[in-house]
């Protein structure tokens, strides 16, 4: 599966990026949505997880600049957020993802695995 994280918290990227690597994925990471939107436009990927709170681009601005460069439902796209008081599943999905993760991650090889059935179940 080709991944891509868009994330300005070297933490939360270093910490996806092992958890998908070490299940045998292509990982691609950005650090803010400016850089994200480069990356996507490059290269199709099976899932993109988004934050929420970012420089340049935020995590809404940046779906919307992805869905000028092709059709968010191409890949299995999720916002995540520390701060859910305004995001969750239906304002994620009104925004065009197809929904959203709360952080800080209880345990992201749980985490990982739980995407990779969703993605490989194709739920869209």
């Amino acid at each position: 599966m080709r991944v891509l994280v868009v994330d300005d918290e070297p933490l939360v990227r270093r910490a996806l990026e092992r958890a998908f690597q070490r299940g045998g994925h292509n990982v691609v990471l950005a650090s803010d949505g400016t850089a994200g939107l480069s990356e996507w436009s490059k290269a199709e990927y099976d899932l993109v997880l988004v934050d929420v709170l970012m420089p340049g681009l935020n995590g809404p601005q940046l779906l919307k600049e992805m869905a000028k460069v092709r059709p968010l439902e191409s890949s299995h796209v999720l916002l995540m957020s520390a701060y859910s008081g305004d995001y969750n599943m239906e304002s994620a999905q009104k925004m065009g993802a197809r929904g959203f993760i709360s952080k800080p991650f209880e345990d992201v090889f749980d985490l990982v695995t739980g995407l990779e059935r969703e993605v490989v179940r194709g739920v869209r």
